[in-house]
């Protein structure tokens, strides 16, 4: 099965369609995929729905569909610096469903896993469980929070072969690996496509079963803004 493609809008075609789920990598302004986002923001899909641990910035990753206005609800963790993300959410444009990181990242791994829903104690007593089931185990609460299943996953990883076994580099591994599992279909982009069998199976940290197409492209490297300030003295 051919699974390289030459650019992001080949490995997207037929595969779009307004009103749908995605779920995309991404921890910060790491291990975005920006190259498949482009794609989405050129082809003009609506009403998306997004699991990701955040929004990207105003003018950067995800960012760049809510200023287009193609989202119509984002599942994530924190606002993150995006204004914009902020202001459509302020305003009532743009529906938000908050998830503690840990909690999204197993609802990623659990619907990719086949599992539908867990139990955690993450949330309890929060506006987090409103609406939600409500169990005991040994005497602690815990809520249901259901798995994720999404339409289409898309990933950046670091290197890959043409099989689709994917090495993500340091923390883009955090939200990468569970959200190309939980995906219908996945299309993964990366910095280098090696031969087969160049890659030592040890170091493998997503295997080509769960990849359906892929591309190879040029990245930019981001690094997201550090505050510092000199120490006070007596």
């Amino acid at each position: 099965m051919q699974k390289v493609y030459e650019s992001a809008e080949a490995a997207l075609d037929g595969l779009l369609f307004d009103g749908m789920f995605i779920a995309a990598g991404g921890f910060g302004l790491c291990g975005i995929p920006e190259l498949l986002i482009d794609a989405i923001v050129a082809a003009g899909t609506k009403d998306i729905t997004i699991a990701s641990n955040n929004c990207g910035v105003d003018d950067f990753g995800l960012g760049k569909l809510l200023q287009t206005r193609q989202i119509k609800k984002m599942i994530s963790s924190y606002v993150g610096e995006n204004a914009e993300f902020m202001r459509q959410y302020l305003s009532g444009e743009l529906e938000l469903e908050f998830n503690p990181q840990g909690t999204l990242a197993e609802r990623m791994r659990a619907g990719g896993a086949g599992i539908p829903g867990f139990y955690t104690r993450t949330g309890v007593g929060t506006v987090i469980a409103e609406g939600k089931e409500h169990k005991e185990f040994d005497g602690e609460t815990y809520i249901l929070e259901r798995g994720i299943v999404a339409d289409l996953s898309i990933v950046k990883a670091w290197k890959a072969d043409d099989t689709g076994n994917l090495v993500f580099r340091k923390t883009a591994r955090n939200f990468n690996p569970p959200a190309a599992t939980c995906g219908k279909f996945c299309v993964a982009e990366v910095e280098e496509i090696v031969p087969r069998g160049s890659l030592d199976p040890d170091t493998i940290h997503l295997p080509g079963i769960y990849v359906h197409r892929l591309i190879q492209g040029e990245h930019e490297k981001r690094i997201e803004q550090r505050t510092t300030r000199k120490r006070e003295t007596a």
